[in-house]
């Protein structure tokens, strides 16, 4: 039998919230430490950096890191059986070169998110005309 978190993203997410890691990580966040807000990728992004000769790519049960031959490296957290990677948006901005983020970008794994709300966020623009306004009971 599948469990209510297998069946919905939502309620793991929530159950997940309530891991006090998570809750000390977002707190900092919420504090003005922007660069401890985390992204997650798919494992495949560190498929690269298997492949070059001269980069390692090395881990524990939940942790890893990536040490390349051009003399960077990243620390890991490994999540959901092995299938994601995550770490603190501020050590890729910092860390990896400009020219490898794109990479990055191609295997990035996020929540749906609102088009609308990120061109109206993101754009400069503060109007977005997408239906009539109205109360949301919940």
């Amino acid at each position: 039998m599948t469990s209510d978190s297998a069946r919905d993203p939502a309620i793991s997410a929530r159950q997940e919230a309530s891991d006090p890691q998570r809750t000390v990580a977002y707190a900092k966040v919420l504090g003005g430490n922007f660069g401890a807000s985390q992204l997650w990728f798919s494992q495949s992004v560190l498929d690269r950096y298997r492949e070059q000769s001269g980069s390692r790519v090395m881990r524990t049960s939940t942790v890893g890191r990536v040490r390349t031959a051009a003399g960077w490296s990243l620390d890991f957290g490994i999540a959901d059986g092995d299938q994601l990677i995550h770490l603190p948006a501020v050590d890729l901005a910092q860390r990896a070169p400009a020219s490898e983020h794109q990479h990055w970008l191609d295997h990035l794994v996020a929540l749906p998110m609102s088009r609308n709300f990120l061109l109206m966020r993101l754009g400069g623009g503060s109007c977005i005309d997408d239906g009539e306004v109205r109360d949301w009971p919940g």
